[in-house]
This record gives structure tokens, sequence and C-alpha cells, in this order.
């Protein structure tokens, strides 16, 4: 399984932005690379994806607020996030999928995980 590790966090006020990053340890070209978020009492929810063939999608509510790229000669995915919300508050997990999956809306849609990164936005 591939490595990955998080980084960007921290706390931002209401319309303001955030870039979150997460590097990979191998083969990262031919993962599926996403970004899920966990709020205090929620569960894991979908955020983005990037597939290796430079398709996207997003969750409505980002959607026109936040953009997922990627850099393979860096092995690294990014999550720009602007327009930040209060409601977007929450750990940011990074997550790779194997390239074969087709579904990929759901925690068991991925098969490696970060550790997560906390992202607050105050009011």
């Amino acid at each position: 399984q591939v490595q990955l590790v998080e980084s960007g966090g921290g706390l931002v006020q209401a319309g303001g932005s955030l870039r979150l990053s997460c590097a990979a340890s191998a083969y990262f070209s031919r993962y599926t690379m996403g970004w899920f978020r966990q709020a205090p009492g929620k569960e894991r929810e979908f955020v983005a994806y990037s597939r290796s063939g430079g398709s996207t999608n997003f969750v409505d509510s980002v959607k026109g607020r936040f953009t997922i790229s990627r850099d393979n000669a860096k092995n690294t995915v990014y999550l720009q996030m602007n327009s930040l919300k209060p409601e977007d508050t929450a750990v940011y997990y990074c997550a790779a999928a194997f390239p074969f999956r087709q579904r990929l809306s759901t925690v068991t849609d991925f098969d490696s995980w970060g550790q997560g990164t906390q992202v607050t936005v105050s009011s």
C-alpha cells in the first residue's frame, strides 16, 4: 500500500483559504487520489477525488470553492480550499484508491489513508 502524509491544515477565518497537501510514497501516478473529512460526531465523508487520467469529482457542498490537483513528479496531491465556511471544520484525510476502483464515494472505496490534518474555520 502507498503511504500518505498530509500537511497544511490550520485555523482560518470564514472566507479564507487553505491548501492541503498529501505526499505519497510510491506509484502515485497510478492511483486515484481523494480527500475525505470527518467532523466531530459525524461520519467520514467524501470531499473530492482526482483520477490518474485527470477527471475530478467533488461533493456538492464544496463545488465552486475547492479544487483538487496533483503533481505526479512530486507524488503529491493538493486540495485548495477557498471561501471556507465554519461547516468545513473537520479533520481532512488523504486517501488513495487502486486504479480499478470505479465507485469512489465512500470510505471503503479507498485503499490507503493518511493520518489526517485538522482544519478549523472560525466564524
